[in-house]
């Protein structure tokens, strides 16, 4: 039920939400993933990282596939994830989730800055 629930409202997300507008970024955003080969910016996510053709590029592979998997991995290994420890187990004062948070952002960074750059 719960996987059915993830389909279901990433369906109703997408296709009854969606407006057909452009997620609104600044410019310097923009100026920045041009320079790393995003070009497409119509919908909620760029088609660039995030389509059936890109997942056929080795890149889009990595960012997709493998990137998933490390997100899962992340999350098990973490004993949870990200919402779970920013929100509940900081609430909580839990060092282990100051910890997890911690390792989310710097691993975004690093995935931003060095990752994403190398990927495109």
């Amino acid at each position: 039920m719960f996987a059915a629930g993830i389909v279901l409202g990433g369906a109703i997300a997408t296709f009854v939400l969606n407006d057909g507008s452009n997620v609104a970024i600044s410019a310097a955003t923009v100026s920045d993933l041009r320079a790393i080969g995003i070009k497409d910016f119509t919908g909620l996510v760029p088609s660039d990282l995030f389509s059936w053709s890109a997942l056929l590029h080795p890149a889009g592979f990595v960012a997709l596939i493998v990137g998933g998997f490390l997100v899962g991995f992340g999350s098990r290994y973490a004993g949870g994830c990200t919402s779970g420890h920013a929100i509940s187990g900081l609430a909580d004062l839990q060092f282990p989730s100051l910890v997890a948070v911690i390792g989310f952002f710097v691993g975004g960074i690093f995935v931003t800055y060095v990752v994403l750059p190398i990927l495109f």
